[in-house]
């Protein structure tokens, strides 16, 4: 029997329509986690005196969960507006992290269509692109993102609208469905316990800033970098090993 007729055949490339409806179903299960979580934020809002077309401008426009969660809180508390601007781009200056960890996806893709797709880009939609691997289209991604989009656009205005109803959307546990989403999330990227260390480094690196400033955003920053600078020490080493077994 020859060599050829053992090779495996190559599954056929799926259509974009197909692409784009993968990149949906993948989204339905992080929707579930983000619709309590956009509702939440929705009735903390309506508190804090946003109207649902206020809400809706938001989310439409910044779609960043963590981040609008400050800027609420912020404008709660009668803060100017360039403070809640400064915060929310402080809290997302981490997508130029993660942003960069996908630009091998995105290689020969133009940059204009590029800075469109990244619009979308949230922490589940990033996650979910680095598990599909080189196999990333910009369908798929859209698929995701649009999802993950009017989810979280229609979640956060119901619960404007809803806020008066709900006297402490805590007590609901609605809260936690924002760490429920992350773990899974994170649960995704296990590989091992050479896995831990990137984790350890931003968990500790989180904990540390927050702790010297509570009030403020800076921990998401302080995690992110030292969890990123553990991985890319890691990978460095990784490659002197091979480079040295070639």
């Amino acid at each position: 029997m020859s060599t050829d007729s053992m090779t495996i055949p190559a599954s056929p490339p799926k259509s974009p329509g197909q692409e784009f409806a993968l990149g949906t179903v993948h989204a339905l299960p992080i929707v579930a986690g983000a619709i309590p979580f956009g509702f939440l934020l929705g009735s903390l809002a309506a508190k804090a005196g946003l109207s649902a077309i206020d809400m809706g401008l938001m989310s439409a426009l910044v779609f960043a969960g963590s981040s609008q969660f400050v800027a609420v809180e912020l404008l709660g508390k009668g803060s100017a507006g360039l403070a809640v601007v400064g915060a929310i781009l402080l809290v997302n200056l981490r997508h130029l992290l993660m942003g960069a960890t996908l630009a091998p996806r995105f290689r020969g893709v133009p940059a204009a269509r590029a800075g469109l797709a990244l619009f979308f880009m949230t922490d589940e939609q990033w996650a979910l692109s680095l598990r599909r691997g080189p196999g990333l289209t910009l369908a798929y991604w859209y698929g995701v993102g649009l999802t993950l989009y009017l989810a979280w656009l229609a979640s956060t205005v119901a619960g404007t609208l809803a806020g008066a109803l709900i006297a402490d959307p805590a007590a609901w546990g609605l809260d936690f469905t924002f760490i429920a989403v992350f773990l899974c999330l994170l649960a995704g990227f296990w590989r091992g316990v050479g896995s831990l260390p990137p984790w350890l480094a931003s968990a500790a690196a989180a904990l540390a800033v927050h702790a010297l400033s509570p009030g403020g955003t800076w921990h998401i920053l302080a995690g992110a970098l030292a969890g990123g600078a553990v991985a890319g020490w890691q990978g460095r080493g990784q490659g002197k090993e091979r480079a040295s077994d070639a």
